[in-house]
């Protein structure tokens, strides 16, 4: 084996030699991409509406297309590319959302459109997920959720710094110019994960089939479901977060992206504390943060109709991504040999969440339930999260006693 390309087993060497912080930084910034170009698109429907013809809940269908995409792409490219160096991949995938982001900016109709944002969330899950298994490596094991977390903070931030300068393009030089910056920052991340992030071959014995393997794990599809139905909430009030604001809350059009700054301090700010809580107590952290996320959409409903306390709404609702660490951890320690393609579908059950959460919240709206109705689906769909975090905690001790 060449000795430049160190294995899962060489980290401590890897760390004590300066490779953490480059790698980190390096990963971030596709994340942050990746979040720019996931999130800005909520605040932009008004713009897709109108340029594409469509209603808003019909353009909220794009915000649908991206998760598919990212639900499919996930196990599909993580499943093809098991053996692949992780540096090579990692460059690979976020190569492929920069043409896809670029090319969206191309998108001559709404059809052509909701292809491309398919396209674009392709490598979205296998991205994250083998970001993910680097950092933990790079990590001491009582910090890998801290260091998953540090990963994430490239996404939470860009709904801080990212998405906010994206609208602002969008609404001043098109909802395209948004796609475009996207593109842009896909391209700088190929360049420093290239540079930064160290050649880690893929796991000895790695195979599309040992991947698969992961799907035998009943413990593997009860935490993909909790961040499925769970996590959903969150994507039901945010994709419709610009008029729910105008409309009910009484914001003006300009003022729209400053609030949205405090969705992206609540996802730092839930990032940050989530990631610590899990390195300390994995199980009952996911838990707690179930709750949470029901009391954030229970109060988002009478909060959304004063500009103060929607602000503050809008901070909380972000606070929400703190399980996004956690899940991740849990599907690592639940996964067996099979660690890329569990952590790729991570990503791609939060994104079957984006799908469900703009899904139902669409539905509501347009059944004539009012914009707040969001918040209503949101505590349905915590309540369910929940659900399914206790079947899991009955499965692994009923387990544990079999054995």
């Amino acid at each position: 084996m060449n000795p430049a390309a160190p294995t899962l087993t060489d980290v401590p060497t890897i760390r004590q030699a300066g490779a953490f912080w480059p790698a980190i930084i390096a990963l971030g910034v596709g994340g942050f991409a990746i979040g720019t170009g996931e999130f800005v698109i909520m605040g932009l429907l008004p713009e897709v509406a109108a340029d594409m013809q469509v209603s808003i809940p019909e353009a909220g269908h794009v915000i649908s297309a991206y998760a598919l995409g990212v639900v499919l792409g996930a196990p599909l490219l993580a499943v093809l590319a098991a053996g692949w160096p992780r540096r090579t991949l990692l460059v690979a995938m976020m190569a492929l959302f920069a043409v896809g982001n670029f090319a969206s900016a191309l998108a001559p109709g709404y059809l052509s459109l909701n292809l491309l944002r398919f396209v674009a969330g392709l490598p979205h899950g296998t991205y994250f997920g083998v970001a993910a298994l680097v950092a933990a490596a790079l990590a001491p094991p009582n910090r890998r959720a801290s260091a998953v977390g540090l990963v994430m903070l490239g996404l939470t931030s860009a709904t801080l710094v990212g998405v906010p300068l994206a609208a602002w393009l969008g609404q001043h030089w098109g909802w395209r110019a948004a796609f475009v910056l996207v593109g842009a920052i896909a391209a700088l991340a190929c360049v420093l994960v290239q540079r930064g992030v160290p050649n880690i071959p893929a796991a000895h014995g790695a195979s599309p089939l040992r991947e698969l393997s992961a799907l035998a794990q009943p413990q593997v599809w009860l935490t993909l479901g909790i961040a499925a139905i769970g996590f959903g909430g969150m994507f039901a009030v945010f994709s419709y977060i610009k008029p729910t604001l105008m409309e009910v809350s009484g914001f003006s059009i300009d003022a729209v992206p400053l609030v949205l700054t405090l969705f992206g301090l609540g996802m730092v700010a839930g990032n940050l504390v989530g990631s610590r809580l899990a390195d300390h107590a994995l199980m009952p952290t996911i838990g707690w943060l179930l709750v949470w996320d029901a009391a954030v959409m229970a109060a988002f409903v009478p909060m959304a109709h004063h500009p103060v306390t929607a602000a503050l709404a809008v901070f909380l609702v972000g606070s929400i991504v703190a399980i996004g660490p956690a899940l991740q951890i849990r599907l690592m320690d639940v996964a067996g040999h099979a660690q890329t393609l569990a952590a790729a579908l991570n990503h791609s059950a939060f994104n079957t969440a984006n799908a469900l959460g703009a899904l139902l919240g669409g539905a509501a709206i347009a059944a004539g339930m009012g914009w707040t109705s969001t918040g209503w689906v949101g505590v349905l769909l915590a309540l369910g999260g929940m659900g399914v975090f206790a079947a899991a905690v009955w499965q692994e001790r009923r387990a544990r006693s079999r054995a």
